[in-house]
Order: C-alpha cells, then structure tokens, then sequence
C-alpha cells in the first residue's frame, strides 16, 4: 500500500509539471519539485512571477506561443513567486517577470532577450546546439547568410587553427546576442574578398544598399572582446530594420526612427523605398552622433501611443519620424515627410541647432490637489518636485503594482503625519502615464527616491523599509529641516 501511494505520488508530481496546465506547453514549477524537474532538461528558459504583475500579463500570452513554437527543442517554464517564495528567494528574484537560463538544473544566465513570441524563440533557438555552426561548402555558406538577421562567419585555415579556438570562445560568450558560423576552408570566402583568416560581418540581404558596404571584415587578432567590439560597432549599419525582438540593443543610442509600413516580406521594394530616402538624408549628418533607423509603424503603434502619444491616423502612409536620445529626451517631426528629403533635412537642422521643443507625456494636472500626498504629473514635475525651498519624497508607482497598492495607505499615513511640514512634500506619480525625469533611474514598482532643497539635480533613491516609521526615521536623518509632526516638532 504504501509503495502504490509513494508510485501514485511520483505521477502527480511528473504529470503536473510535465503536461502542466491542460492545453498550456508552459510548464509549472514549484518549490517541492523545481530542482528536480529543472535538471533533466539541457536548457531551460524558466519565468519567475506574480499573478498581479501587469508586465507579467503582458508577457504571459507571448510566452504560451513561444513554448508550443519551442516544443521538443526548449522548455520554458514559470514560478508563481506568490506561492513559491523559497525558490524565488534562492535565486534572487526581485521583481517581475525575472527570466534565467538554466543548463542542467544549473542557473546558468539571465535573460535579456525580446518579450515577444518570436524573439524569444528566436533567442532561446540560439542557446540550443552549437554556438557556431560548422559550414561544409559554399551552399551552406549562401544559406546561412540569407537570413532576416545579420550573420557572423569566421574563416580559417584549418581545424586546428588557434584563431578558430578563439572565435568558438567569442561565440559561446556572444551566442544571446548574435548568430555565428565558421569554415575551415578559406576556399569558401573566396567570392566575399576573403584570402586569410578573418570573420566578416555579413548584413541581412534585405537591407542591401547602395548607400553602405553589406559585408564587413575584421582582420585583426579574435578575442571575445574584439569580437564583441567590431560586432558592436558595425551590426547595425547606417540605417537598420528596428523590430521589438532588437530594439533592445539600440536603446543606449540617440536615436532616429521613421516610422511607417514597413513589411519585408510582402513589400520589399516600397519598404525600402522610404528607407534609402532616410539613409541618403542621414548620410549627411553622419558624423554628428544620431543614429537611425526604420520600423513598421502597426508593429511599435502601443508605444507611439505610450511614448508619443501618436494615433494610428498621425502620419497616414508617410513615414513618421522621431527622435529619442539615450537620456530619454524625445522630439516628432512636425513637418510632413517629404519625398525629396528636404523636411527630414530641415528637422535635422533644427535638432542640431538646439531648436526643437521636446515632447513630454503628461496626464492632466488635477484641478485640486490638496491631499495629504500631492499629485505630481510630468507637467508639473519641475513645480512640485522640483521646487528649491521643499524636501520632497516621491514615489513612481503603476496602479496595477500590487506593492504600490499594499503601500498606498502607509503612504497616506505618512502624508498626513506631515501635513503640517512647510518644508517637506510627500508626493506620488503614476510612471506609466508621464515621462519619468531622465535623472530618476525607474526599472520597477515602487520607486522611491528623496529630492531635497536646493540638490534637485541630485535625488537620492530611497531603499528603505515600508511601514510609516522607517519613512519619518530615514526623514528625520536626510531633511533639510527638522521634521514637524503633527503639532509637534522634533529636531534632527
């Protein structure tokens, strides 16, 4: 009897984490069975979450489809980190979603790819099998190349060469980001100028112009540092094809985008159309630190609305241009594209000039805002948080962050307390509604920081514990002023 009850046990476990959810290939893990389950698998892609994450909603539909795409090559799975808190804990999750590799039962890395179904298969396809694909004769060459991304094929003398032991290194460390190949025989490069050992650079064929060079050799010794340089500075070119499963990789650039139809697939030619007239306009502000790019306008629409607050309707078939730096700044051409360049050109001008006026999202600004804790909206960021003679905490927070709710009335709590302060300011913003200061480093919910009199290019980002009375202690070391209470007023 009891070895019949230990056998059923066993299957209840296997079935449930193996078959998971019915009609879900996604599957479910847990503190009594993670490790166990884990380590049967080569490579693992496991998400760690909460039920009440809005991001983790967002995610969890694109993450189903990948994992019936991924089926039979590599599993994903998830964590309920609500009910699981042991596991999550053990490997450092604070926050949510948090995605980690794990190759035989081992963390192996985290994961940084694309959010969406086909990035992240494209990205976990990457972490199955060889991280460099030996190429046999020039057919596999022409069809590992003609790829929607860009390719990188070392070639060398023969097997034994050193710079091939090099490069396999580079590509193991590199294989998240980039796809790699090799030849033994130099043979194989002939008709790409290659006559010595080197890797080139060979961008997808799509983006083919007569504007830059689609192939690019590096030549000098291979390290996984080099590697990672020349590829960095070159993968994307003048002007490339900027999808949700790469934007990632071009956020720490000021960037240019023209947004408008863009389907490689469908429309190749009136794709590029739009594309060389950008590329023939960027090519004479080159050396002036923009970067640029197009993108298909229905496919980044949620973030127009969200970032630029730009409809469907704004533009209609001409492309739509913005710009976004890397310090979060952000500018639409105004002016309706024209075919001949001259109004991409003139915005250009006008943006190197320092003439441009930056567009801001913002939610209106209450018409009363006499609480405890003062709403602050982006439009009334440099008024409220920013004014010179108030400390001022300000929490960054997203109505759907079940932290920031648990926090609300301790918040208020505090905001009452006070109330009475004519040097200090409790303040709260809803970070999914306006533009977040550039200087104010918002990754996840709540977000605390403390600005105080006098130092507002200098918040300090608040760590602290969350019950009332770590609030007035961290207060009553940091401000200003000696904090009043109430009626009563208490010195530092």
């Amino acid at each position: 009897m009891n070895i019949y009850l230990l056998c059923v046990s066993i299957f209840v476990i296997v079935s449930k984490n193996v078959l998971s959810a019915l009609g879900s290939d996604v599957l479910e893990l847990g503190d009594s069975d993670f490790d166990y389950i884990v380590a049967e698998h080569e490579t693992m892609l496991v998400e760690f979450f909460a039920p009440w994450c809005g991001h983790c909603q967002k995610l969890a539909p694109e993450y189903e489809t990948a994992a019936t795409k991924l089926k039979g090559t590599v599993p994903l799975a998830k964590v309920d980190c609500t009910v699981n808190s042991e596991t999550c804990g053990r490997f450092g999750v604070n926050g949510y979603p948090t995605l980690k590799i794990f190759r035989n039962g081992e963390e192996s890395s985290a994961y940084d790819g694309p959010r969406t179904a086909d990035g992240i298969v494209s990205y976990m396809q990457k972490q199955a099998g060889p991280s460099s694909l030996p190429l046999l004769s020039e057919a596999d060459l022409d069809s590992f190349i003609n790829n929607f991304d860009a390719s990188v094929v070392g070639f060398f003398s023969g097997p034994q060469s050193p710079q091939l032991a090099e490069f396999q290194k580079a590509s193991s460390a590199l294989r998240d980001s980039y796809r790699f190949a090799h030849a033994t025989d130099l043979g194989l490069g002939l008709k790409h100028g290659v006559d010595s050992e080197c890797v080139l650079l060979v961008r997808p064929p799509r983006l083919n112009s007569k504007f830059e060079d689609s192939v690019v050799k590096f030549t000098e010794p291979i390290s996984t540092s080099s590697l990672r340089i020349f590829i960095r500075d070159n993968i994307f070119g003048l002007c490339p094809h900027v999808t949700t499963e790469n934007r990632d990789n071009l956020r720490g650039r000021d960037l240019l985008t023209a947004f408008y139809d863009v389907d490689y697939l469908r429309n190749p030619k009136g794709t590029n159309y739009w594309r060389n007239r950008v590329m023939k306009v960027a090519t004479q502000f080159q050396a002036q630190g923009l970067s640029y790019a197009v993108a298909d306008r229905q496919e980044f629409q949620e973030d127009l609305e969200d970032e630029f607050g730009l409809g469907l309707s704004d533009g209609g078939e001409l492309p739509t241009i913005t710009i976004r730096t890397r310090a979060g700044h952000k500018y639409i051409m105004q002016e309706e594209f024209t075919r001949d360049g001259k109004s991409l050109e003139r915005f250009l001008e006008d943006y190197f000039a320092g003439r441009l006026k930056r567009y801001v999202k913002s939610e209106p600004a209450p018409e009363s805002n006499d609480g405890p804790v003062k709403v602050v909206v982006a439009d009334t960021f440099e008024e409220i948080v920013n004014n010179p003679d108030k400390d001022v905490l300000v929490e960054f927070y997203a109505p759907w962050c079940g932290h920031c709710k648990n926090l609300e009335p301790k918040y208020a709590e505090l905001g009452e307390k006070l109330s009475g302060d004519p040097h200090i300011v409790i303040a709260k913003m809803d970070a999914t509604a306006n533009d977040v200061p550039p200087n104010y480093d918002v990754q996840g919910f709540p977000t605390i920081y403390f600005v105080p009199s006098g130092q507002k290019d200098q918040p300090r980002r608040y760590d602290g514990g969350r019950e009332v009375s770590d609030f007035i202690n961290y207060l009553k070391r940091e401000a200003t002023h000696p904090l009043v209470l109430g009626s009563a007023r208490e010195d530092l």
